[in-house]
C-alpha cells in the first residue's frame, strides 16, 4: 500500500526533491541505460504526484497543464522503483494522476509520450495510441491520448 500526495514544486522539500530525482535517475538513466537530461527545467511548472511506502518514494509522475509541455494536459516521468513494480503501484499512481488532471487542472484530455513496450499498460487505463511510433532518447515511444 502506498500513500499518494500531490504537490507543487514549491511545496516539495529538499529531501523529497532529491529522492524524486534519485528515483527518476535510477530508472530512466541507469536501469534503462539512457543518457539524457532528466532535469529539464520543467519541474517548476509541474504538479508532482508522489507515492510513498514506509516513508520512501517508490512511485512518481509529474503533471502539466495545457501548453506547458504539450498542447493538451499531460502526465510524464511515470516511474515505479524496480523492486516495487509487482504491487500495482503504477496503476495506483496513474489513476491518481488522471484524477488530478481533472480535479486540479479542470482538463479532460490528457496526452502522454509512452514507451512503446508499455502500450498495453496505458491502454488498460483508457489511453489510446495516436500517430506513429518514434524514438525519444533512443527508446521507442508512441503518443497516447486519454479522453
Amino acid at each position: 500500500m502506498i500513500t499518494i500526495t500531490i504537490k507543487t514544486f514549491d511545496e516539495l522539500d529538499t529531501l523529497e526533491l532529491y529522492n524524486i530525482l534519485r528515483l527518476r535517475s535510477a530508472v530512466f538513466v541507469v536501469e534503462q541505460d539512457c543518457v539524457y537530461q532528466d532535469v529539464d527545467g520543467k519541474d517548476q511548472k509541474a504538479l508532482h504526484v508522489i507515492g510513498k511506502k514506509e516513508g520512501r518514494i517508490v512511485a512518481y509522475t509529474r503533471i502539466f497543464g495545457p501548453g506547458d509541455y504539450f498542447e493538451e494536459a499531460s502526465i510524464g516521468r511515470v516511474v515505479v522503483s524496480q523492486e516495487e513494480r509487482k504491487f500495482g503501484y503504477g496503476i495506483d499512481i496513474m489513476k491518481t494522476s488522471i484524477k488530478a488532471v481533472h480535479e486540479h487542472l479542470n482538463e479532460k484530455k490528457i496526452r502522454i509520450s509512452a514507451q512503446k513496450y508499455l502500450t498495453k499498460f496505458y491502454n488498460s487505463l483508457g489511453f489510446l495510441e495516436t500517430g506513429e511510433e518514434y524514438l525519444e532518447d533512443g527508446i521507442p515511444h508512441i503518443a497516447m491520448i486519454w479522453e
